[in-house]
């Protein structure tokens, strides 16, 4: 059965997409832990990451350099951490999220509940951001 993130990529199910390329697919996470938190994903469905092909790998990292330039562009913070978990989702995907201090990476803490519109705001101006680079 295909993982949500494959539905999303497939466009079966909604999400505030970021920045896509022909392999890769940048979305908001829908229960952030900041404004600007986002998903960052290969198209092709591997459970783990380190299980993806190096090509595939390397890609994603560059994509999600892309994408956390963009994020830091539009979204006031003092840095964009990453995380890679992989226990929620069987979809190899990386964790951008803008950050003031280490506790803004806490999964423990509760998450944002942000509304579509505020969700599709965030979006755009890390859209914007990502055109003017």
């Amino acid at each position: 059965m295909a993982s949500i993130f494959t539905k999303i990529v497939n466009r079966e199910i909604p999400a505030h997409i970021v920045a896509e390329t022909n392999d890769f697919l940048a979305f908001l996470d829908i229960s952030p832990l900041a404004v600007g938190h986002t998903l960052v994903i290969p198209k092709k469905e591997v459970d783990y990451l380190f299980d993806l092909d190096d090509e595939t790998y390397t890609g994603l990292q560059i994509f999600a350099k892309i994408v956390a330039k963009g994020i830091e562009k539009a979204i006031p913070c003092e840095r964009i951490g990453v995380t890679v978990i992989g226990l929620e989702v069987p979809h190899a995907h990386i964790h951008l999220i803008p950050i003031n201090g280490i506790n803004d990476m806490n999964f423990a803490k509760p998450k944002l509940q942000l509304s579509q519109n505020e969700l599709a705001d965030i979006a755009a101006k890390i859209k914007e951001a990502l055109r003017s680079e």
